[in-house]
C-alpha cells in the first residue's frame, strides 16, 4: 500500500513538470535559443538515467528524472 502510494505522487509531481515547464518556456525564451542543443542532451540523459532507476528500482532516481525530462522537454515545445 505505501508503494503505491509513493507511486501516485511521483507521477502526480512529473504531471507537475508540465505547467512548469510551460512556465519556463514563457520566461526564459532567450535562452532556449542558444541552449537548444543542450536541453536535447539533458532530455536524452534523463530519458537513460530514469530507464537504469526503473532498472535498478529506484523510484527517487526515475521520478526525478523523468521531472527534469518533462520540464525540460516542455521548455522546447514553446
Amino acid at each position: 500500500m505505501q508503494e503505491s502510494i509513493k507511486i501516485i505522487i511521483g507521477i502526480l509531481v512529473v504531471f507537475l513538470g508540465i505547467p512548469i515547464g510551460n512556465y519556463l518556456a514563457k520566461i526564459t525564451k532567450e535562452e532556449l535559443a542558444e541552449g537548444r542543443r543542450w536541453f536535447k542532451l539533458i532530455i536524452i540523459l534523463s530519458i537513460i538515467g530514469a530507464v537504469i532507476g526503473l532498472v535498478k528500482g529506484n523510484d527517487a532516481l526515475l521520478f526525478t528524472l523523468l521531472f527534469i525530462a518533462v520540464v525540460t522537454s516542455r521548455s522546447l515545445k514553446k
